[in-house]
């Protein structure tokens, strides 16, 4: 049986500006066939079990022909695959991607097109140039600055495009601007023409240079302006000076690498301008064994409380609870404890009311909060004798909180309900990246994410953040990486995302 391929714009760089449909694509796609010029970040939305296949070019570097394309979608299909050929900007935008429609019909097997938002309305966009204005623009043209090499001669009318259009976009231009200005000029362009190059539009390092036509060739040399870049001709550029408001944001030019599965809690930082780089360090997977957890869950009657640490928490419990056939009214009687509010609001999903949430959230924090908790109106209780407590957490922890509930008289068991690995990457987009010095804060939320991250990356691995500001939740996290030669710039009194967040945010804008 034929498969059916998806032909998706991934858009220019920002991940936000990939297309709803473009996601849902990428989320039931079985192989995935992905390019150069596309942010990495989007790779995380696609279901991890597909088939990932890289069809990238970069500086004339190709890591498949494009038969070689045609051919793997063709065969991927038939195979009964729903297949993604996933492309940076719009595909049928000089994205090959008619090409690729065309042997894909041929062939009989269905296909869907999903458009994508241009680098040719994007990068302009985010350096405050609209290509058209009432008062100064009512047309634009998009012109390839390099055409097929095969090709007899150039199908670009020059004279005609010169003086017929408001604006000009052209796209892959850099190498021949030289070439393509003098034609502008010659063809009756006027040379004081206000021109704008924009290279990596969207994305963090964007940068955005203004000149005049019969200049912009030599300043482009002058500030080694390379690939990928948009240039713009047209009055239209003269609106930048007010309309920047990308390059504007008080965090923009800053790339935030988040070491954990998720990046969720960090989107504040995005709309200050900042670029989040999600990579794990740390794979979430259940318990070898769930032997410990299931004696807990068949006993759960006999708690006082159960105690949750994190939201995963929360999610591995659950899954186990409900699979063993329990309900929540067997939780009746049992008071639930949540460190953080993120802890808190996971376990409301469930239409559980939390009763305590520490307001310290270490041990010492904890131990006090269960105290004040077990305290009658006229005494000062310091034990926690006759009270028993499930703690269901990941499988390497800190044992101080269970040692002093101990110690206090109470009894507690503590159960694995998850346990983290590394996972299996190598990292080569993000080496790149450290190794030029384009991550400006490294976040790290446990000791494991730093011990992993310096396995992953090895030797080079401290110095790729000795000149990085390092963010970190907890003393035991700040302990590992100081232990390493490395200096701690952040890190909140509380252990929580949003206190991490806040204060990345007041040490990079002070």
């Amino acid at each position: 049986m034929s498969g059916k391929v998806y032909i998706v714009g991934a858009g220019p760089g920002d991940v936000g500006l990939l297309t709803v449909k473009g996601l849902r694509c990428l989320q039931k796609a079985e192989v995935v066939l992905y390019d150069f010029h596309l942010n990495a970040q989007i790779l995380n939305y696609i279901n991890q079990d597909a088939e990932f296949i890289y069809a990238g070019k970069c500086g004339g570097h190709h890591a498949m022909t494009q038969d070689e394309i045609n051919q793997s979608l063709i065969n991927k299909a038939k195979q009964g695959k729903v297949v993604c050929r996933l492309k940076g900007g719009d595909p049928f935008v000089f994205g090959r991607g008619g090409e690729e429609a065309e042997a894909i019909a041929k062939e009989g097997i269905p296909f869907e097109i999903v458009p994508g938002v241009s680098s040719a309305i994007a990068a302009p966009a985010y350096a405050g140039i609209p290509l058209t204005h009432r008062l100064y623009s009512s047309s634009f043209a998009v012109v390839p600055g390099h055409e097929d090499p095969t090709k007899k001669e150039s199908s670009i009318d020059y004279e005609k495009l010169s003086t017929g259009v408001g604006t000009i976009v052209f796209l892959m231009t850099v190498k021949n601007i030289a070439d393509v200005t003098r034609k502008l000029v010659e063809g009756g362009r006027d040379p004081k023409t206000p021109v704008a190059v924009i290279r990596w539009g969207t994305r963090a390092d964007q940068r955005t240079i203004i000149s005049s036509l019969d200049e912009i060739a030599g300043v482009v040399m002058e500030e080694d302006i390379r690939p990928p870049s948009v240039m713009v001709v047209g009055d239209v550029v003269r609106l930048r000076d007010t309309l920047k408001w990308y390059e504007s944001l008080p965090m923009f030019g800053h790339r935030v690498l988040v070491t954990r599965e998720h990046s969720e809690g960090f989107e504040v930082i995005e709309e200050l301008g900042a670029e989040i780089i999600e990579f794990p360090t740390i794979e979430v997977v259940p318990p070898e064994s769930y032997a410990e957890l299931d004696n807990a869950i068949d006993e759960i009657g006999t708690y006082n409380w159960l105690i949750f640490t994190s939201a995963t928490a929360v999610r591995f419990f659950f899954e186990r609870y409900f699979q063993k056939g329990k309900d929540i009214r067997d939780l009746k009687g049992i008071k639930l404890c949540a460190i953080g509010s993120k802890t808190g609001e996971a376990i409301s999903r469930y239409g559980i009311r939390v009763d305590l949430i520490p307001r310290s959230f270490n041990a010492e924090g904890l131990i006090e909060a269960f105290l004040k908790a077990a305290r009658s109106q006229k005494s000062e209780v310091r034990s926690l004798k006759g009270i028993r407590i499930l703690l269901p957490r990941a499988e390497k922890a800190r044992e101080i909180f269970p040692e002093e509930v101990r110690k206090m008289g109470g009894r507690i068991d503590v159960v694995t309900a998850y346990r983290t690995i590394r996972p299996d990457t190598k990292g080569r987009r993000l080496r790149r990246f450290l190794r030029e010095g384009r991550i400006t804060v490294a976040t790290f939320t446990s000791a494991a994410t730093f011990e992993n991250f310096l396995a992953i990356f090895g030797d080079e691995a401290i110095d790729f953040l000795r000149d990085t500001i390092i963010a970190v939740i907890g003393p035991v996290t700040a302990k590992a990486i100081e232990k390493a030669g490395l200096k701690v710039h952040i890190m909140p009194e509380e252990a929580t995302i949003d206190a991490l967040v806040k204060g990345i945010i007041g040490y990079v804008l002070t």
